[in-house]
């Protein structure tokens, strides 16, 4: 799992048929730091309703969502697992003073 930055919709108008009526989202995955990017962005389908400039938790396990969504011959790899609180800040602060504010 990683944590990813929602770009923004996907938008086909032919696809498999597992992924009709999901919503595929355009995420930019994110380094350790929650700020750097890490790689190109991926298609992702959206069970949870994120939206862009959000923050989510990615997967690639595309075994375990097709088992958890009931997807038998799906070509889906990546999806959003989970939405990432706004208020949550992964990197700590550098000094006493940035803590306090």
């Amino acid at each position: 799992m990683q944590v990813a930055l929602v770009l923004g919709n996907a938008i086909s108008t032919v696809k498999h048929r597992s992924l009709e009526n999901v919503k595929l989202l355009v995420c930019q995955p994110l380094a350790a730091d929650g700020r750097s990017r890490d790689g190109s962005p991926v298609i992702v389908a959206d069970y949870m309703g994120a939206g862009a400039g959000e923050k989510v938790i990615i997967t690639s396990d595309g075994a375990a969502v097709r088992e958890l969504y009931g997807l038998e011959n799906s070509p889906l790899r990546w999806t959003v697992m989970g939405l990432v609180d706004p208020s949550h800040n992964p990197t700590p602060p550098k000094s006493k003073k940035e803590a306090k504010r």
